[in-house]
């Protein structure tokens, strides 16, 4: 089979893999749709994995069964060859102190936990410990749109540990994939939706969307919430400045390690603000994901997806990397 190895930012390349082999309690999807994250264009992230086959927003067809017994769902029910479901990369255990928290994410399992070689592949396996966090696609959802479970649920996720309610006005810095979908999934919610970006284009997507938008530079200082995009000091500094006294700034996204995160430390504690972060999502979110996805809140068409072939996928990294699109996804062939 093809896959897709990153080995640098700018430097992926189209190699042939063996097709793994589901043993007792696994499954083979064959890979219909995989998404590009926004982190797979992190230098400082990716390379300390590198190389690898990338691509953690699959989705597809059940392929083949391991021998034995057929692994089965969260709600027991049998998986077979021709089901169309999503599969999360990571899943935990149920078990652990840190599930019993429903902080799934913080699970020994959750962490060690992959889907093998990864979801930029023609075929991917499932490990039985996946099986759990796998969820069959409702008739008619496409791929594209099936491919945005995981990064939505990282916003569901983080929508909820901001405590936003449909009274409140949440303001998104960075409209990007993940600002775009925190933008139609927090006006899901019933909030007031603000959205910043020095990106005239991405700005007009979230007025699309159901934002009202600014330039950066313009912002005032009175959200309920702000949600921080950009993994920056600059941006935090922003966020911190465009909340309410007693609100809240979600740091979405991680910083390089060696740069430190300052705060103005006598705003920050007199204002009484909350600073949160939210790291990539857990089942209860991806279920609440799918769900959003189902009653056509969220697609692939309103976030701003382009679709790219699998030999294309080079340039559809380098294209994100370089924020010429919102959101690169690849549509695998459906010839064998």
């Amino acid at each position: 089979m093809k896959a897709a190895v990153l080995y640098d930012v700018g430097d992926i390349r189209v190699e042939e893999r063996p097709v793994p082999a589901p043993r007792t309690g696994e499954m083979l999807v064959r890979t219909r749709a995989c998404g590009i994250c926004s982190g797979d264009v992190m230098g400082w992230y990716v390379r300390r994995k590198a190389p690898f086959v990338f691509g953690h927003e699959p989705a597809g067809i059940v392929a083949a069964i391991g021998d034995g017994e057929a692994p089965r769902d969260d709600d027991g029910v049998a998986f077979a060859p021709g089901d169309a479901v999503f599969v999360h990369h990571h899943a935990p255990c149920f078990a652990c102190e840190a599930c019993a928290r429903a902080e799934f994410v913080q699970c020994e399992r959750w962490r060690s936990s992959a889907i093998d070689p990864g979801g930029m592949a023609e075929y991917f396996r499932v490990p039985r410990e996946n099986v759990r966090d796998t969820l069959r696609l409702p008739p008619g959802m496409t791929f594209e749109d099936a491919s945005l479970v995981e990064p939505l649920a990282c916003v569901v996720k983080s929508l909820r540990r901001s405590g936003l309610t449909g009274r409140d006005h949440v303001l998104v810095i960075g409209v990007g994939i993940m600002g775009q979908l925190h933008v139609l999934a927090a006006g899901a919610l019933g909030a007031r939706v603000s959205a910043s970006d020095f990106n005239a284009a991405r700005r007009a997507l979230a007025e699309r969307n159901g934002a009202a938008t600014f330039d950066p530079h313009d912002v005032e200082e009175g959200a309920d919430v702000v949600i921080c995009g950009p993994g920056t000091p600059d941006a935090v500094a922003a966020a911190l400045r465009a909340v309410r006294p007693g609100g809240t700034v979600v740091m979405f996204t991680p910083f390089d390690p060696a740069m430190p995160l300052v705060v103005d430390a006598e705003r920050f504690y007199f204002k009484d603000l909350r600073l949160i972060a939210s790291y990539s999502c857990g089942p209860d979110d991806t279920r609440e994901a799918l769900a959003l996805i189902a009653r056509g809140i969220v697609s692939a068409d309103r976030a701003g997806v382009e679709r790219f072939a699998l030999r294309d996928v080079a340039a559809a990294h380098l294209a994100l990397a370089q924020a010429r699109i919102v959101k690169p996804v690849v549509v695998f062939d459906l010839q064998p």
